[in-house]
């Protein structure tokens, strides 16, 4: 009989928490780090992992998608240490190009308004040579892992975002699952994940747990939100006023942009320009490259149909957008300080005919939050260096396009997936005792925090 092989999980970042996602999975001595992102809500070196837990260097890194706060910090990790080899899929490595650099520009900002010393965390150059040793792959390839056992990687198409997988690992004795970010529905492009290959026998399941502590009630129904996002834009522009919907560059933007350009197709909406801003028009591009990833029938339409926002830090072309009706598409989707939203919005609220309509998750640190619930005449600082604004505009409201799994869905995976494991990860607190008290169909259920191990089998 096989001795029983060492397994462990460490986590570094997203444990009981959403942002800097990383985890060092261990196999008899073998290392590898699955994503490693930054988190939204710090600064400087607070914002990534626990790299200081790591005693040698990793093996391999994978991730499983291109947001920053599963990638973000992938620069940095390589610069520590060089030579590290990272996969992903093909969409993902040309997203997290644009990024990263994109994050380099916005970490010098931030050290320049807000006196952050740490920043940036990487330059340039480090996120040159990380994409250099960064391979792109298929879905449904399996692909063996640089270590001195057999080992496979297979990624899964996880329905997140444009190149989003869930991670699948084969040990020998031990088959490892990490979901990444997950979504069971269709979007306006994208398709809801995919199962795993038939036959599967999954050890150990990771899996997020963002919407652990939302109510089934509180789960909106994708066409009903278009449905009212469309009339309350047709209700704006009618009476002469311009709409901003915030976004995250990736994903959201491609989505809402789509939407948009149907909706006025379908003559639910006046035809009046639509506005984009340059780094979701960067990956609006890289999703016209890979439109073989999108649903069969989705009809991405042309970035030509989309005008150019401008140079938004001029108060003229800001006027100028919002002198006529139109609809602005605009980062970031929380309304973070010194974005082009934030800075769009600082002169929309002075004025009652515009709306500003929210599409995604808000924290409630961030300024976008803080404006969705101002009260009558609240002051706000919309840029770190510009006097708070007082807030005229009513029409602001939050609409739901989530592309997390809700809770009863991700309760359905872990059935499907019926594993002997589960760890349960990206999500804040009460949403993890949620996840582990109803969603673990029996299996052996691990809540982790950061710093914290996991031993699956020794």
């Amino acid at each position: 009989m096989s001795e029983s092989p060492s397994i462990e999980l460490t986590v570094l970042g997203g444990g009981g928490e959403v942002g800097a996602s990383c985890f060092q999975l261990s196999y008899n001595g073998r290392q590898i780090i699955l994503d490693s992102g930054t988190h939204p809500k710090k600064d400087g070196r607070s914002a990534l992992p626990e790299f200081g837990l790591l005693r040698r260097a990793p093996d391999v890194a994978i991730l499983s998608h291109a947001h920053v706060d599963h990638c973000g910090s992938l620069p940095y990790l390589v610069r520590q240490f060089p030579g590290l080899k990272t996969h992903a899929t093909k969409p993902t490595v040309r997203i997290i190009d644009r990024m990263l650099h994109n994050s380099v520009s916005v970490m010098k900002i931030i050290a320049k308004e807000r006196g952050v010393t740490d920043y940036p965390l990487y330059e340039h150059e480090d996120v040159d040579y990380a994409l250099k040793a960064t391979e792109g792959h298929n879905f449904n390839t399996p692909f063996n892992l640089p270590l001195d056992i057999p080992a496979t990687c297979e990624f899964i198409h996880a329905g997140h975002v444009l190149g989003s997988s869930s991670v699948l690992l084969k040990f020998p004795d031990h088959t490892v699952y990490y979901s990444g970010d997950i979504s069971e529905k269709d979007q306006e492009l994208l398709g809801g994940y995919d199962d795993l290959p038939e036959g599967t026998v999954v050890d150990t399941l990771i899996v997020e747990s963002t919407h652990g502590a939302t109510e089934e009630s509180m789960v909106y129904d994708f066409d009903d939100e278009i449905e009212r996002l469309a009339q309350s834009i047709d209700s704006v522009l009618r009476g002469g006023g311009t709409v901003m919907v915030p976004t995250f560059a990736l994903g959201r933007t491609q989505e809402i942009l789509n939407i948009l350009a149907r909706l006025q197709e379908e003559g639910r909406i006046p035809e009046v320009p639509i506005y984009a801003s340059g780094l979701g028009r960067a990956v609006y591009e890289i999703y016209d490259r890979h439109y073989d990833c999108l649903l069969p029938d989705a009809d991405l339409r042309p970035l030509k149909w989309f005008e150019r926002i401008g140079n938004i830090w001029n108060p003229k072309v800001v006027r100028a957008l919002l002198s006529e009706p139109g609809i602005i598409v605009a980062t970031s989707g929380m309304m973070l300080e010194n974005t082009p939203s934030a800075l769009i919005a600082e002169e929309m609220v002075k004025h009652k005919q515009h709306g500003i309509f929210f599409v995604g998750y808000l924290d409630h640190e961030t300024l976008g939050y803080k404006l969705l619930h101002a009260e009558k005449d609240a002051a706000l600082q919309f840029a770190l260096s510009h006097d708070p604004v007082e807030v005229a505009l009513e029409n602001i409201k939050r609409f739901h396009f989530s592309a997390h799994a809700s809770r009863a869905a991700l309760k359905e995976f872990i059935k499907r997936i019926n594993p002997k494991n589960v760890i349960y990860v990206h999500g804040d607190p009460d949403a993890i005792e949620w996840m582990a008290k109803n969603a673990s169909n029996g299996a052996r259920k691990f809540t982790p925090g950061i710093g914290q191990t996991v031993t699956l089998e020794t």
